[in-house]
């Protein structure tokens, strides 16, 4: 009776043990996955549009994948690129339509002085 209760307690512990070992390792191989994700230089590139048809108009096909994170053709986004949806000019004209009424302000005056 006592070596079957030895027997159970050992393979409880075991149980336990090995619950604890699999989910620590499964938060390592996540973890490790997610730092290589990180790494994908995509939306830093010239060349992404910002968009899900075409995400990348130089390899449409690697974009946003492990296989752009060594990208011949990346070069760094600067502010006032084509794909950067949040551009300031936008933002000035948005602020000048609200605080100005539609009389006052004509939409081609403010795309004169803010293309």
């Amino acid at each position: 009776m006592l070596l079957a209760k030895i027997v159970c307690a050992c393979f409880a512990w075991s149980i336990v043990i090995l619950s604890i070992a699999s989910v620590w390792f499964s938060w390592e191989k996540g973890r490790k996955h997610l730092r290589r994700l990180h790494q994908i230089p995509c939306n830093r590139c010239v060349f992404f549009t910002n968009d899900y048809r075409l995400k990348c108009t130089v390899n449409p096909t690697q974009a946003c994948s492990e296989e752009a994170i060594n990208c011949i053709d990346f070069e760094v986004k600067i502010k006032t690129c084509n794909s950067c949806h949040n551009s300031p000019n936008k933002s000035y004209i948005t602020f000048l339509r609200k605080v100005f009424p539609v009389q006052y302000l004509q939409k081609k005056d403010i795309e004169s002085k803010y293309p």
